[in-house]
């Protein structure tokens, strides 16, 4: 460790992928279209001897060309993550580095307590039914996604509901809602179906929701509304073996833990790049200690996904990990293949994904 500790940092370089879904993605509750793709910035971080490491920028790159010249051990610590904030947009960048160096995975580093494959849905059923605008396709938008999720190796759909949040009347929206839930059900009766609100709904509207599709067996029912006590304590006992899972949006983690201790949330669901992998390894033991698990949010790019498998192989308690069906330009995931809903984690160092080959030009 001491040895890793010392090297030097030489060079810190950005450049820009590309990610792509195999279609548009339609609206949520609150967004209009998440369109068909889009880029993201990465961060390479190169030492004097030659080692590097990469990944998602988790930040703002200001503060990085300072850094140059810095021992890695300033910086990172392997049994720990980011030490200094400065740092902290190199979260993935310096986990990669690191298992380079000491030639393991990074779930190794994180403590493999989890297992190198898990479950994973595809979180790209959205309100397709209602586009394009003036000519919906209906429901079988819906389960035409669902089915085409399904050729590409899920099996488990997290569906968009809250309709009647914006985009219809509000009884419209709830009948369309459970007409959707239970059409997906019909067409896939033994894979797992998740929902998702994005607080789309009041407490008591979501409780009428819910009361509609209990026979269709939902794994999860995540931000049904913004959460508060009186609402979830509305909607636990009703709930049964269906995880309530929330904290993806603008989380107040100790709020959602003291939550989850009274045993009203099941999964917690920070985000695997804002929220930040080292995060995530500080505070895993608090979820174990609040009997809660795991669920790193990952929409937006396919890499996300791949982060968050990582997270669950090294430091378990993780219940499944949202999928972002699609494809990332000039970089290898082959390493990482989904078979019949389990998404496998290699065991090459670092994160196993090679560095693209593209552009980049160091941080200034």
């Amino acid at each position: 460790m001491a040895q890793i500790a010392d090297q030097r940092i030489d060079r810190i370089e950005t450049g820009q992928l590309t990610y792509s879904y195999p279609r548009t993605v339609g609206r949520n509750s609150h967004l209009g279209s998440h369109g068909s793709g889009g880029t993201l910035p990465i961060l390479v971080v190169r030492t004097s001897d030659g080692a590097h490491g990469w990944g998602i920028a988790a930040g703002s790159l200001s503060a990085l060309p300072g850094l140059v010249g810095s021992r890695l051990g300033e910086l990172f610590d392997p049994e720990v993550g980011v030490i200094n904030e400065a740092a902290f947009p190199l979260d993935f960048a310096l986990h990669d580095l690191a298992g380079r160096l000491l030639g393991e995975p990074v779930y190794s580093l994180l403590g493999k307590l989890g297992e190198p494959s898990v479950t994973c849905y595809s979180g790209a059923i959205y309100l397709d039914d209602l586009d394009p605008e003036g000519s919906p396709r209906g429901i079988d938008a819906v389960l035409e996604n669902a089915a085409a999720d399904f050729a590409a190796g899920y099996r488990a759909f997290k569906l968009k509901i809250g309709r009647g949040y914006r985009w219809q009347e509000p009884r419209a929206g709830l009948r369309r809602d459970i007409e959707v839930t239970r059409a997906v059900r019909t067409a896939f009766p033994t894979e797992r179906i998740l929902v998702d609100a994005n607080d789309g709904y009041t407490g008591p509207g979501f409780v009428e929701y819910f009361e509609q599709v209990k026979d269709c067996d939902l794994f999860w029912i995540e931000e049904p509304f913004a959460e508060t006590r009186e609402d979830l304590a509305l909607l636990r006992p009703l709930t049964g073996p269906t995880l309530i899972a929330d904290g993806e949006a603008h989380p107040n983690v100790p709020e959602l833990l003291e939550l989850s201790r009274e045993g009203l949330l099941d999964v917690l669901l920070m985000d695997v790049v804002s929220y930040g992998f080292t995060a995530w390894r500080q505070v895993m033991p608090s979820l174990r200690e609040a009997s809660v698990q795991a669920s790193p949010h990952a929409w937006g790019q396919p890499l996300k996904s791949l982060y968050a498998a990582q997270l669950a192989a090294g430091l378990g308690n993780v219940v499944t990990v949202e999928g972002v069906p699609g494809t990332t330009a000039g970089i290898d995931t082959s390493g990482y293949p989904l078979v019949e809903g389990v998404l496998s984690v290699p065991a090459q160092p670092g994160f196993g994904i090679p560095l693209p080959t593209i552009p980049l030009a160091p941080v200034t």
